[in-house]
């Protein structure tokens, strides 16, 4: 039985009514939703993101939002709707949609409600208490592991926590490419016949299929290239990362990634090591004077100028980890983000103070670099970097 399948049977007809209301109210708002969108949503709500809203909500918001404005709305539509809050903002839940409030207007593509109060404090369920401070939540039952992907990075204190966390991460990434590369995309002639299509498209004929889909594997990859910010205001995240970035190598063969502070290193060779730890160490060699001040956009400029013709294709999606805070001229980085954004399929920026309290995005740098940014997420703990499968399944 199809994932999808399984996931109607496990879930009541009135849950997915209200998800149909959902995806209903999302498209009389502007959001390109259809029926294969509607179905992971399903698949989605069926598993174990459907605990808590604030796990739905970025698994939800990078399967719905396609761009600038769809980021903005989302957060006040999925509280007016799901949570009942937020129900006199500007953002109609029917009709044509309106200008967003003014927290959602300051707000870049991909972010939480930035400025958002509602966002800001906690979110209480039943015996299921979440801070968003601290990252941590407290549930009867809740597995180590659960626990673990809710905390923010910069609270794990202790030398068994940052280890599983590292475990953990590595493990996520080699899911996640698992996963990607098994997906297919529709054709007219492929491997296997794409049943659900070919009865979508068979209505206009009386429901006789006469026009057969088929799936096939996509004959480009998704290649991921990662630049991370080692500077010393990314310390207590770039080890966290290392680790996730250890197993995109090893997971996704078209992967390439980069370490950046004062000046850009390519680190993918150190990377590639089948041992963890001596990736690591390699790589702490590779990149020294890492913990000091940022130069974001010298570093682009270097990777531009020398590396992106050999690591970006038609189908590439760059991943920067930074919080933005450049050193450098603002200018620069701006002019630098627009040249990388015409070469490459997508630019996700994964900002860690994105899952802070209160957190917007003013460094000057980090406003240069919005204009041309697709994807501008949270990267505190697991649970967000799980949240980005989505997302990267559909580039």
């Amino acid at each position: 039985m199809r994932t999808a399948e399984i996931a109607t049977t496990d879930l009541g007809a009135a849950m997915r009514e209200k998800l149909n209301g959902f995806v209903a109210t999302l498209r009389l708002n502007g959001f390109v939703a259809g029926l294969a969108e509607t179905r992971d949503a399903l698949v989605i709500l069926s598993g174990a993101a459907s605990v808590r809203p604030s796990r739905l909500r970025p698994a939800w918001r990078a399967l719905f939002c396609s761009g600038q404005s769809d980021w903005q709305k989302f957060d006040e539509i999925f509280d007016a709707y799901w949570l009942r809050r937020g129900m006199k903002s500007a953002t109609r839940l029917s009709g044509a949609p309106q200008k967003a409030s003014a927290g959602l207007q300051s707000a870049a593509p991909g972010t939480l409600g930035l400025g958002d109060k509602r966002t800001a404090d906690h979110v209480q369920r039943g015996e299921d208490i979440e801070t968003a401070d601290s990252g941590r939540s407290r549930r009867e039952g809740a597995s180590s592991s659960e626990l673990l992907s809710q905390t923010d990075f910069r609270h794990l204190t202790q030398p068994e926590d940052l280890a599983r966390a590292h475990e953990l991460a590595e493990r996520l990434a080699k899911g996640m490419q698992a996963r990607i590369t098994r997906r297919t995309r529709s054709a007219q002639k492929g491997e296997r016949l794409d049943l659900r299509r070919t009865i979508h498209k068979s209505i206009s004929h009386g429901g006789t299929p006469m026009e057969p889909v088929f799936r096939r594997r996509k004959e480009k990859p998704l290649r991921l290239v990662v630049l991370l910010d080692a500077s010393g205001s990314m310390s207590l995240y770039s080890a966290v990362f290392l680790r996730f970035m250890h197993g995109v190598l090893d997971a996704f063969r078209q992967a390439e990634a980069f370490v950046f502070h004062t000046r850009l290193i390519h680190i993918s060779p150190a990377l590639r090591e089948r041992d963890p730890q001596r990736a690591v160490e390699r790589m702490s060699l590779m990149a020294e004077g890492t913990g000091g001040g940022t130069r974001i956009g010298e570093s682009l400029s270097t990777f531009n100028r020398w590396h992106a013709k050999r690591c970006i294709h038609s189908r590439t999606c760059v991943m920067i980890v930074s919080d933005g805070y450049d050193t450098g001229p603002a200018e620069i980085l701006g002019t630098e983000m627009r040249a990388l954004r015409r070469r490459c399929r997508r630019i996700a920026w994964l900002n860690p103070m994105i899952g802070w309290q209160d957190y917007a995005p003013e460094a000057a740098g980090m406003k240069a670099a919005l204009p041309f940014i697709d994807l501008f997420a949270p990267a505190h703990n697991l649970e967000s970097l799980e949240a980005l499968e989505p997302y990267l399944a559909r580039i």
